[in-house]
């Protein structure tokens, strides 16, 4: 185990590691190229609304398991509230129709037998649909492995692995589907139980995380960007670490952990292959009151925006896989 290990990026994935590395008795250096932690994941001052925004509308589930081990951790589990029973709300926009698919919590899916449960208008025998993709071949899409049309597909299996995947889910991965669907059958319906940060993102994820990582002895270094990387190739280790403010030397009982985006990663490992396709993902927030009883999250169906949260004054559209969404002007998109 190193004595030092120097943290690049103070995203999630950055105050995962060094929380994690701290707790077993590591040195911790961390350094943010950004003048505050969390990436993508956290809070901000909005001056349009007046108001405490998220970077996104991030949905925990009950069996992101790994999630819920790093807010445990930092001292944070309570910031994290969702509906007592498993479920999901929704809401189809062309038909103005709203309907709730409520989960059995056991391992057996005994809500599909339950009308009152399960999607409306759908039937057992329509849940068969699903059974191919246990068995998806390497690959192959979701459209070539099931049957993607129907009520069923379009009031559940749809808006499920649009947000977990953020592609068109016909177009999507059959094997991550899979994942996602072994991973909820195997836990029980209380896995499908969604959580959202009460007080906001940083009040969940990242101002606990920083403080434990200071009360820790953890040298935390905003505005701090990494430049370069230099490597003894003889010995196959890095020696130093180039900042803006000078060079770190690195002793061999001290290691480094690159937590940041893809482009940064290949420009300071150049032989490093990194993913070159993404999709990008708008938020849009409101200053407006949820009407009363409104569920959040609720997904959308047959509309622009694919799921809807509500907050105190505020109501916040998510649109996955926007594409060229994404280069129209934000009150256009509004």
């Amino acid at each position: 185990m190193p004595r030092l290990v120097h943290v690049i990026g103070a995203g999630l994935a950055g105050l995962a590691t060094a929380v994690r590395l701290q707790r077993r008795g590591v040195q911790v250096a961390l350094h943010e190229a950004g003048a505050q932690a969390g990436g993508r994941c956290r809070s901000y001052y909005d001056r349009t609304l007046a108001a405490t925004l998220d970077s996104g509308n991030h949905l925990v589930l009950a069996n992101h398991t790994h999630t819920l081990d790093y807010v445990r951790a930092i001292g944070a589990a309570d910031e994290l509230t969702g509906p007592a029973e498993p479920g999901f709300a929704f809401m189809d926009l062309a038909a103005r129709s709203r309907w709730s698919v409520r989960f059995s919590r056991s391992r057996v899916p005994f809500w599909i037998g339950d009308a009152q449960a399960r999607v409306p208008g759908t039937r057992v025998s329509d849940y068969l649909a699903l059974l191919p993709l246990l068995f998806a071949k390497p690959g192959r899409t979701v459209a070539q492995t099931m049957r993607s049309d129907g009520l069923l597909w379009e009031r559940l299996v749809r808006p499920l692995l649009l947000a977990g995947l953020n592609v068109e889910p016909r177009d999507a991965s059959a094997e991550l589907a899979a994942a996602m669907l072994r991973e909820a059958l195997a836990a029980g319906g209380e896995t499908l139980r969604p959580l959202v940060a009460r007080n906001g993102l940083s009040s969940a994820f990242v101002d606990p995380a920083l403080r434990m990582l200071q009360h820790g002895g953890a040298a935390i270094r905003l505005e701090s960007p990494l430049k370069a990387i230099a490597y003894d190739d003889a010995a196959r280790r890095a020696v130093a670490l180039d900042f803006d403010s000078g060079r770190v030397l690195l002793g061999t009982d001290e290691a480094v952990v690159l937590a940041v985006p893809p482009d940064a990663a290949a420009a300071l490992v150049p032989a490093l292959q990194t993913p070159q396709r993404f999709t990008s993902i708008i938020d849009v927030h409101f200053a407006a009151e949820a009407p009363p009883g409104l569920a959040t999250p609720m997904a959308l169906v047959n509309g622009t925006a694919d799921w809807l949260f509500a907050g105190a004054g505020r109501l916040s559209a998510t649109i996955h896989d926007a594409g060229s969404l994404a280069l129209l002007a934000p009150d256009v998109i509004a």
